[in-house]
């Protein structure tokens, strides 16, 4: 699309949002049946695409890391939506009685989108089934690393909506910069903390409230009391979901000194279970492009040059060589084994940057309060995990430190919980959505004071003289 194009796009939704302000409970529960639709009828489509675009990525990844997530949020939205639209009366003060007050949910009229590849479907449909259930026009740009992928979405998005309602704008990152400038009346981005800075610079031209959904150095704290095995198994799956290209991924382990070599055999038998074999199993996702698994494997390079122990993890080692299955390109030449990293340092790059790949540092700590000082001297995290079987233990965890959400004995699932907000604090991002959070995120609470026949506000009307210092002699002992 033209610069003018997009403009004229914006226009025609911007209008609309205006000419229809009060968009009815019906109106977007068929809107969300509609996205129900688009889904059922052509997931195993979308799913072509994506592996498409990754060159290796199975259908049933893709279903369960994209499909199932949307699946679930329009589920939870359909079955909360009319209690969620309801005006929410509160407790007026006594100063005001006999008056009435309510919060008034309102749409907030344009939304636009901004989409990463990693996820590609669920991180392009999931803001935008909530913006659609608040009542909003949605403008979507998804990520031009995923062109199979987002050249569907424009496709069956515009056979399902109308423009006016919804619609999917396709390009390269210039044309996301120029995205990024529209007057929305809400913007949604997700992507790294760089990009994000970029994004809330361009919205603040226009005053623009953004969610900024971004990523971070995730940890995994081990408690010196906890299932190493179990442990092992969760994060190996945490993090090599997608190949660790998962912006809630666990990005490092803080493990108790002298327990290396446990949770090196434990992860090294997690992987070994997860994926018996990486080159050709379509379960484990490639490096979405060459460039990206360039910038791993700089990584790595660099660790071990500057003293790093790096240990690769090749289920088929000592075996005989698996057959290839079929792949797309050059799919199969970039699935990187999963590695340990032990010995990194804060002067490396995989421990100043976000790794999204399937590397693992792990960092020993002789007691939990240089774990948390760890945590804590770097930007607040996405998310932070925690293994073990004290609960004090795992208060203090919680209390002393600051993440985006946090999952106890497992990874990743929290994201899954409806009715917990998804958000990042700090370089992680800002602003929360998922369930009733997301909806008031993309709503307008309108406060509405609905004033009493018998109201007696003239009492604060001046001249001020004896009968107004009585009455707030009065209030004074009331409040």
């Amino acid at each position: 699309m033209t610069p003018a194009e997009i403009h004229a796009l914006f226009d025609l939704q911007h209008r609309a949002s205006r000419e229809h302000v009060e968009v009815p409970l019906l109106v977007r529960r068929e809107r969300l049946l509609r996205m129900r639709k688009l889904l059922d009828e052509n997931g195993p489509v979308l799913a072509a695409a994506v592996q498409a675009d990754f060159g290796m990525r199975s259908p049933r990844l893709t279903e369960v890391a994209d499909f199932f997530v949307l699946r679930t949020l329009l589920s939870h939205t359909l079955k909360h939506l009319a209690g969620w639209m309801k005006p929410r009366r509160v407790r007026t003060p006594i100063f005001l009685q006999p008056a009435s007050g309510y919060i008034h949910r309102q749409p907030l009229g344009v939304v636009g989108v901004i989409a990463p590849w990693n996820y590609p479907v669920q991180l392009s449909l999931a803001p935008a089934i909530t913006a659609l259930a608040a009542g909003n026009r949605v403008m979507l740009k998804p990520s031009e690393l995923t062109p199979h992928t987002s050249a569907q979405l424009a496709l069956l998005v515009a056979q399902f909506f109308s423009p006016d309602e919804f619609s999917v704008v396709q390009g390269d990152a210039n044309l996301s910069a120029l995205f990024a400038s529209l007057p929305f009346d809400h913007l949604v981005f997700t992507g790294s903390t760089a990009v994000g800075r970029k994004v809330a610079q361009a919205a603040a031209q226009n005053l623009t409230p953004t969610t900024l959904e971004l990523g971070g150095k995730s940890p995994c704290i081990i408690d010196g009391q906890c299932d190493m095995q179990d442990a092992a198994l969760k994060i190996a799956h945490g993090k090599l979901l997608n190949a660790g290209q998962t912006c809630i991924a666990p990005d490092y382990v803080l493990l108790p000194r002298g327990r290396e070599g446990e949770f090196a055999q434990a992860y090294r038998a997690a992987v070994q279970r997860l994926f018996p074999t990486i080159e050709g199993n379509a379960d484990y996702a490639s490096i979405i492009t060459p460039r990206h698994h360039g910038r791993l494997r700089t990584m790595l390079q660099q660790a071990q040059t500057q003293g790093a122990e790096v240990v690769a993890i090749d289920p088929t080692e000592g075996k005989p060589a698996p057959a290839t299955v079929g792949t797309l390109g050059d799919g199969a030449s970039r699935q990187m084994v999963p590695t340990l990293v032990f010995g990194a340092t804060s002067q490396m790059q995989l421990m100043q940057e976000e790794i999204f790949g399937p590397i693992l540092p792990v960092i020993s700590y002789e007691r939990l309060d240089d774990a948390i000082a760890h945590i804590n001297s770097g930007p607040r995290p996405l998310a932070l995990y925690w293994f073990g079987q004290s609960e004090a233990v795992q208060g203090d965890v919680l209390r002393r430190t600051v993440s985006g959400g946090v999952t106890v004995n497992d990874t990743l699932m929290h994201i899954a919980h409806d009715n917990l907000p998804f958000g990042g604090v700090g370089d992680s991002g800002w602003g929360a959505y998922h369930g009733e959070q997301g909806f008031l995120r993309f709503c307008h609470q309108k406060s509405v004071l609905v004033q009493s026949r018998w109201a007696l506000g003239s009492l604060f009307y001046p001249p001020y003289g004896a009968r107004f210092d009585q009455v707030m002699g009065l209030l004074r002992r009331w409040l």
